[in-house]
């Protein structure tokens, strides 16, 4: 192996994996849809925050406290596996969508901040993105189904970037902001 830069350069060999690249992929796509959630929450008063717009009981702060609860348990999920599923748990979901009152926008967005940093942490720390834990039980996963933390990952992709098209649509209600204009 030479001191130069040149093998960094090197394209990489069908069927390899380039482990460091795939993660900071990852990172940023996370980061970019995290951004867009935080550029819809700008300029905005609690009220507004916790305010329904539409017929939907979505409000953006209930939004933004069910993504910071996404990455937690999906990070945990990572780590330790699946947890049993109570009826707390239930209502602990159901309560994510709500901003309660004496809850303000910046507390919240605090809390993202706090699971984004974590997850990106727990992303960089990770022996490998191939290992996987077991799905818990649940009707939307097929029975005996596994996942790796890269499908986690490319899970929360998805989720935050879904529920950064609802804030938006939110916030285009409330004033007529939007995300990306």
């Amino acid at each position: 192996m030479t001191n130069d830069d040149s093998e960094a350069n090197e394209p990489i060999a069908s069927g390899e994996k380039d482990d460091g690249l795939e993660r900071a992929d990852i990172l940023e796509t996370l980061a970019r849809h995290r951004g867009f959630v935080r550029q819809t929450m700008r300029d905005l008063s609690d009220e507004q925050a916790a305010s329904h717009p539409t017929t939907s009981e979505l409000c953006l702060g209930g939004l933004l406290k069910h993504l910071a609860l996404v990455e937690t348990i999906w990070a945990r999920f990572i780590v330790h596996g699946p947890r049993e599923r109570t009826p707390e748990g239930y209502e602990a979901h159901a309560a994510s969508f709500r901003m309660e009152p004496g809850e303000t926008l910046a507390e919240l967005l605090e809390q993202y901040e706090e699971a984004a940093r974590q997850t990106d942490e727990l992303v960089a720390s990770l022996a490998s993105l191939d290992d996987s834990q077991p799905l818990p039980s649940a009707p939307w996963f097929e029975p005996g189904a596994r996942w790796t933390a890269r499908r986690v990952l490319l899970h929360l992709i998805a989720e935050t970037s879904q529920h950064a098209g609802h804030a938006d649509i939110l916030r285009e209600s409330i004033d007529g902001a939007k995300t990306m204009g």
